[in-house]
């Protein structure tokens, strides 16, 4: 099981996800976003995470050209792709893919099957937004495309409901951002820590039951 740190915007929050357990830790390279960091400052953020910690760039609808650039610029070892991207534009990058998807009442599991990645992320769908807006989705949707699919479970997480949402869906990984923010960009260490150590309770328990 895995847990991702997502929106980091700060060297100090990137090195408390760390020492609390965090696996990966995301860099928001969306202009638009209020989490938005240069590829040039998540370099120095990526410079000092240990080897184990997967560094992860989130994009939207990004051309590929200004995604390799990124890469080289930042140094981080995997993607994660937010926006309407097409199946045939997740491949040939030569790092790991996630793609994620807004989950609403519409959504279609079969849509996944189209997408050869790493992982599939499953976040809220909310009109106008890319993400990190504390909203959930109806996590059935989750527990069904684990059938088939790695997931990885995002939208509206927090460490109140983390556990439930493990012990429910069973992921592969959870990811979380304003859920553990005193505001955009900036994470509650403390919130952040109870985060994974909830979340890694909750995996171990499940792992030996």
């Amino acid at each position: 099981m895995k847990i991702k740190i997502c929106g980091i915007t700060r060297a100090a929050d990137a090195l408390a996800a760390v020492r609390c357990g965090a696996d990966a830790i995301g860099f928001i390279f969306f202009q638009s976003s209020p989490r938005y960091i240069p590829p040039a400052k998540a370099a120095e953020i990526v410079g000092a995470l240990p080897a184990s910690v997967l560094a992860v760039g989130v994009f939207v609808d990004a051309s590929r050209d200004s995604i390799v650039d990124a890469v080289r610029v930042s140094g981080i070892g995997a993607l994660q792709l937010h926006g309407d991207e097409p199946p045939e534009s997740t491949s040939g990058f030569g790092l790991p893919v996630f793609k994620a998807h807004r989950v609403s009442a519409r959504f279609a599991i079969e849509y996944l099957d189209r997408y050869a990645v790493e992982a599939h992320l499953l976040d809220a769908y909310a009109n106008g937004s890319r993400g990190g807006t504390g909203k959930h989705f109806d996590w059935d949707v989750a527990v069904r495309a684990r059938q088939a699919h790695r997931i990885i479970l995002s939208g509206g997480l927090n460490p109140e409901n983390v556990e439930r949402a493990i012990r429910y869906v069973w992921p592969y990984a959870v990811d979380v951002s304003s859920g553990v923010e005193r505001q955009p960009g900036v994470k509650d260490h403390v919130r952040m820590c109870r985060f994974i150590d909830i979340a890694r309770g909750a995996f171990e328990r499940r792992s030996t039951s």
